[in-house]
């Protein structure tokens, strides 16, 4: 039995249903639809942007972003990056540069996830930028399609 994970914003969801959750749909022929809770501390936002990552011990790694929260950012990389190395990041945002440290938390095949760990300045420009995508990409959503 397969499923399909859709993220939801709350204005997606019936009117009972609120909060941070994901549609799971049954892929097995049957109409069955469950909500469950997502359990992010932040909701991700579609952002591609190139992104230079600086691992300690090798040359720089080249990529793009795929999507961004307040806490963390995923990439696909050409080049492998060690897992729970701390890296440097740089990549620039609608509303300025980011160069931040963060922990290399994940990775299927050439996606990686990275935590945040440190920068007041660059979480300021991140914050700001993930409310401005959500009101965007929210807008998108509720907007007919022609």
């Amino acid at each position: 039995m397969k499923n399909k994970v859709t993220s939801l914003s709350d204005g997606a969801l019936p009117p009972e249903r609120s909060g941070d959750f994901l549609e799971v749909q049954n892929q097995s022929g049957t109409d069955q639809t469950r909500y469950v809770r997502n359990k992010r501390q932040h909701s991700r936002y579609q952002l591609e942007v190139p992104i230079q990552i600086y691992p300690r011990n090798c040359g720089v790694v080249h990529g793009y972003t795929v999507d961004l929260s307040e806490s963390g950012v995923a990439a696909m990389l050409r080049d492998e990056v060690p897992l729970g190395e701390v890296v440097r990041l740089e990549f620039a945002l609608p509303l300025g540069p980011v160069e931040l440290l963060a922990l290399v938390r994940q990775r299927n095949a050439f996606r990686y996830g990275f935590q945040f760990v440190e920068s007041a300045s660059a979480q300021d420009v991140i914050g700001q930028t993930c409310r401005q995508l959500a009101v965007e990409q929210t807008a998108r959503l509720s907007t007919p399609l022609e």
